[in-house]
């Protein structure tokens, strides 16, 4: 037998007992086909409730959004809305959503770039505008409803600070002042804070980020604006494995490998430079930590929760990853095995556009339900049903712990945030996977069916 590199997942409790539930696994397969996208509602309130425990105990005054463009998934949505959280909405339709579930207009918020319809429900609404940019400001003022106050937020980026990270999304720093200005101007808008959002766990340029940001708040008291909110967006973490271990040894070994041993023939996995270590699947540390860390962290030697309190701000997050850790798997049949350009090749009943964000490569390995015998001499290639050379579900060679035969069935774990929905399509007539919620009900689970798809 070759020298295996597997890479398994970790796993919550509740999906843990689903995958080694076989007849669970079975009923959802038998009343809602395969491939089928599972969801766990009370993984998600679980989540919530973690990050809600970290402000607590920092004191911190705070606000906890749903950023609902992670997953469409309608019992996720009103999972958030029953633990008490606010929606961050992306656009027209996940408004209409968040507004069906039961969120009060005042519970939601509006980011991202804004169509001008868009703009007019918000402004209508009397929703919270997380403004990208300065045009959006002047659509504000101009259809804001008379005798109104929309509340505004705005997105800063540009900071000087060489830890942060550069972001197309926000308005620059060197535009701020003609951002209070328009605000303070229009008799229809009211400014209710100021927000960035990092694609990164580190603390340094949060806090870097944070005290840039609270220069401009300053700003906007000296022109008599009362802004109340500081938003630090999302961008928390998800744990995908237990320990880094297994990753950083795939990693290594895929430096050294030959060619088309490890991955598919005319395929890089972006590890060969350096950068393995680091890649965000070897994560194995929880969002809670990344909170921690910066709500401990500090400003001119005072930690940052003491500093909010002292300023009376209250902190929004717009967490989704974070939320949806853990909170939903993807099932999907074995159709048979093959030999193809001398490597074995499993086929599944799944695209690799409805299981994979983006054009990443999951680096997670699929569990077999109910597994039995040896593992496989040699790992193995995942395929698509697509009939494109481009459809390989794992691009990479896969090590599972069972010999997978026609008819069994893969779990994808974690699969809840973006790649259930981000790249999902109906190529070949094949519509995007149907999504059932699972709720663990004593010694079982029930099944209730979420067919909304897209984001």
């Amino acid at each position: 037998m070759s020298q295996r590199f597997p890479l398994p997942a970790a796993r919550h409790p509740i999906a843990a007992r689903f995958i080694a539930d076989a007849a669970a696994v079975r009923e959802a397969i038998e009343r809602f086909g395969s491939p089928l996208h599972v969801v766990f509602p009370q993984v998600m309130a679980e989540n919530a409730a973690a990050l809600a425990g970290v402000l607590r105990r920092h004191g911190v005054p705070y606000d906890i959004f749903y950023a609902h463009k992670v997953n469409a998934s309608a019992a996720l949505l009103a999972g958030a809305s029953a633990a008490g959280l606010g929606a961050d909405v992306a656009s027209a339709t996940e408004l209409d959503r968040a507004l069906a579930a039961g969120f009060a207009p005042n519970r939601i918020e509006a980011t991202g770039p804004k169509a001008p319809a868009f703009i007019e429900r918000v402004a209508a609404l009397g929703i919270t505008a997380n403004a990208d940019d300065l045009w959006e400001l002047d659509r504000l003022a101009a259809v804001a409803p008379a005798g109104s106050a929309v509340p505004v937020v705005l997105r800063l980026s540009g900071f000087a600070s060489p830890v942060v990270p550069h972001s197309r999304f926000g308005i620059d720093l060197a535009d701020a002042d003609a951002a209070l200005e328009t605000v303070r101007r229009a008799p229809g808008l009211e400014l209710r804070g100021v927000a960035f959002h990092l694609d990164t766990a580190d603390p340094a340029a949060r806090v870097d980020a944070l005290t840039e940001s609270m220069a401009v708040v300053s700003a906007a008291y000296r022109k008599g604006l009362r802004p109340s909110v500081i938003d630090i967006g999302g961008g928390f973490r998800q744990r995908f494995v237990e320990e880094p271990e297994p990753f950083q040894r795939f990693a290594q070994e895929l430096v050294t490998a030959p060619p088309g041993d490890l991955v598919w023939p005319g395929h890089d996995l972006g590890l060969r430079h350096g950068g393995a270590a680091a890649h965000k699947y070897g994560n194995h540390r929880p969002a809670i930590d990344v909170l921690e860390r910066f709500l401990a962290a500090e400003i001119e030697r005072r930690p940052v929760a003491e500093v909010l309190r002292e300023c009376m701000l209250t902190l929004w997050i717009e967490p989704g990853k974070a939320l949806v850790d853990h909170a939903g798997l993807t099932l999907t049949e074995v159709l048979y095995r093959k030999r193809a350009a001398g490597r074995d090749l499993v086929v599944l009943d799944l695209s690799r556009n409805q299981i994979t964000p983006a054009d990443q490569e999951v680096l997670l390995d699929p569990v077999l339900v109910d597994g039995r015998g040896d593992p496989p001499a040699e790992g193995v290639f995942l395929a698509g049903r697509l009939c494109l050379e481009s459809d390989l579900v794992s691009r990479r060679k896969v090590f599972l712990d069972s010999e997978p035969s026609s008819g069994d069935v893969l779990a994808f774990v974690n699969t809840a945030a973006y790649q259930m929905d981000l790249s999902a399509s109906s190529a070949g007539g094949h519509p995007p996977p149907p999504k059932v919620a699972a709720v663990l009900d004593g010694e079982r689970f029930t099944f209730l069916a979420d067919d909304t798809h897209g984001s």
